[in-house]
């Protein structure tokens, strides 16, 4: 065969081959895989601002605020098309599902639930089945995007302060039922001893700048959560209880489930007295060297609350080479319940 005669065989043969992998070749470009894009930006679309307009995304905020790089916020709708990850927070959800999306812009395109209540406070999970939810964002330590309301980090601090103590016990209220666990206890509780209640329930409203001082002036504080749910310890805990320099007396979760977050000696639980009587006689009979070794976790540790929207958003773009591809959640109400 004569050489151009060759060089139109072959060439004529890489037409037959690209000709019936065509397909492919387009399937392929039309959904790349998902880590060839883990070292591009990626644009997160938070479908609606949790709770208030959104703060000022202009720019690289998750790098200048928390060292992620590669990650865009917006809460414009208009990308959508555009979206990696499109984030559902179910606040707003519960009270407005017309005009959401009905299905994804593209096969890659992930879509985030995001919940930081608990269940009994998760209203309208109903008829949310189907396979559009690929990852969850909650407190509940089996969440794909575990994000506690705080934290104790390690740390070494020269000495540990305790504030001064002018009260016994104190409890920051603003939504008040007979109904909770929390409101028997308390009641229960008061007949032995007497607890000082601020917050709107009591008609006893503290400023954001008044909360802590207030507290920190209490050697014991009722960190009563208002559900009982495993893994929902708030900031009743962390920021009013342990940033105040107040012992927290918990009702929530078990002791166990609160020893997986802190250590056994930082706290009181209900649970560990047959009844309030007894609760109240050991509160009022401690001695000061017992009292202080609840703080001996503050020659480890310190304490990192995680309540800036930004930051868990930003923590998805951080997490997402690790998320599970194919994970999807055919039934949310289901999961959230069963635990």
């Amino acid at each position: 065969m004569a050489p151009m005669a060759k060089i139109w065989a072959s060439a004529s043969l890489l037409g037959i081959v690209l000709f019936w992998n065509a397909p492919l070749l387009f399937k392929l470009s039309d959904n790349p895989p998902r880590f060839s894009r883990q070292n591009s930006n990626l644009t997160l679309l938070i479908w609606s601002w949790p709770f208030r307009a959104a703060p000022n995304l202009t720019g690289d905020v998750c790098s200048r605020l928390y060292g992620i790089t590669g990650c865009q916020l917006t809460t414009n709708r208009h990308l959508f098309s555009q979206a990696d990850v499109v984030v559902f927070h179910h606040w707003e959800l519960q009270y407005q599902r017309q005009g959401l999306p009905l299905s994804k812009a593209h096969p890659w395109q992930k879509w985030v639930w995001v919940s930081l209540e608990s269940p009994s406070n998760t209203k309208a999970l109903e008829g949310w089945t189907g396979k559009e939810w690929n990852w969850v964002l909650s407190y509940r330590r089996d969440a794909d995007l575990f994000i506690p309301y705080g934290e104790l980090v390690p740390h070494s601090p020269d000495v540990v302060e305790i504030p001064e103590k002018t009260g016994l016990v104190s409890w920051v209220i603003s939504n008040y039922q007979h109904s909770q666990a929390r409101a028997a206890m308390f009641q229960n509780l008061s007949r032995h001893l007497r607890i000082d209640v601020f917050g709107k329930a009591n008609r006893k409203p503290l400023c954001p700048d008044c909360l802590l001082p207030t507290i920190s002036k209490y050697r014991f504080y009722l960190a009563f959560e208002n559900s009982i749910h495993r893994d929902y310890i708030t900031e009743k805990l962390w920021r009013n209880a342990f940033l105040a320099g107040s012992v927290p007396i918990v009702l929530g979760p078990s002791r166990a489930n609160y020893q997986q977050f802190i250590p056994a000696n930082a706290f009181i639980h209900v649970d560990d007295f047959s009844s309030a009587k007894d609760l109240a006689t050991f509160l009022t009979t401690m001695n000061e060297s017992h009292y202080r070794s609840f703080f001996a976790w503050k020659w480890n540790y310190t304490v990192r609350l995680h309540q800036d929207w930004q930051e868990r958003f930003c923590s998805i773009c951080r997490e997402y080479p690790r998320l599970p591809l194919e994970k999807l959640y055919p039934d949310l109400k289901r999961w959230f319940w069963d635990y």
